[in-house]
């Protein structure tokens, strides 16, 4: 598995290995032994685990996405201004008009993509980061694809700094995929086009799963889950969400601005 940020506190996490999860045991791992005196760190990692109870009790069942989701620091994936709020269950902004999903809708993408170890996934949309380290943890390889340059370079950098070497970027248009990695068993998509796009869907494996928010108004917008079986394909709605929206093509580049 590869290496993600280390924490300054030990924390009594053996419920995440268990089928089950009860409530007392999720209780039973706010209990934490710090080995740092430091109580910002301390705060978020209380916070951190109330947010696990959270998403637990919100039907989060997949104990290696919890794992997951507990052990990506997601205060590194965001500005410092927001650092406070990084385990609220909350969007928060990254810059380029784009946002940090909430952590629920991260969990649950993730869960339905009924990842393997084995499976390599392809992501449209890298953003911060954040989603693709959550990703990284539970499959073999995350091939991400970020139109947004600037949003690209800090999401290297922070992979770099988690040891994530089992990520690899490129920027570019999502909507095309990525033709070297057809056929695709698993994609997730980020942000929300007016329907699927073709050239994602047509591009699954048989056994693959894409899941992806599908609206044209952003009040209206349905998470959902594409299977393909040999040619046919069977759609699943997965509930309501809020995403940016997916834009075909690059950015217009700023007058001045040199992208290297």
């Amino acid at each position: 598995m590869p290496a993600v940020g280390s924490t300054d506190a030990t924390t009594n996490l053996n419920w995440f290995r268990r089928d089950h999860i009860p409530l007392a045991s999720l209780q039973e791992g706010l209990r934490v032994t710090a080995r740092s005196s430091d109580p910002a760190a301390l705060g978020l990692i209380q916070k951190k685990l109330r947010l696990l109870m959270e998403l637990r009790g919100a039907g989060i069942a997949d104990t290696r996405v919890l794992a997951a989701i507990e052990r990506v620091p997601r205060e590194k994936f965001v500005a410092a201004s927001f650092e406070g709020q990084a385990y609220d269950n909350v969007a928060l902004p990254i810059g380029n008009g784009q946002t940090l999903s909430q952590p629920y809708v991260v969990a649950l993408m993730t869960e339905k993509l009924e990842l393997g170890e084995r499976q390599n996934v392809l992501e449209i949309g890298t953003g911060s980061g954040y989603q693709t380290a959550v990703l990284a943890v539970l499959c073999r390889r995350v091939f991400s694809i970020e139109r947004h340059r600037e949003l690209l370079r800090e999401a290297e950098r922070r992979f770099e700094e988690l040891h994530l070497r089992n990520v690899v970027c490129r920027f570019g248009d999502g909507t095309r995929g990525w033709p070297e990695q057809t056929p695709y068993t698993r994609v997730i998509v980020t942000a929300a086009a007016p329907e699927l796009p073709a050239t994602l869907v047509d591009g699954l494996a048989p056994g693959g799963i894409l899941v992806a928010p599908v609206g044209q108004d952003r009040r209206d917008q349905q998470l959902v889950r594409v299977r393909r079986d040999s040619n046919r394909f069977f759609t699943e709605d997965l509930g309501l969400v809020r995403f940016v929206p997916l834009v075909t093509g690059l950015p217009r580049r700023q007058a001045g601005q040199r992208l290297t």
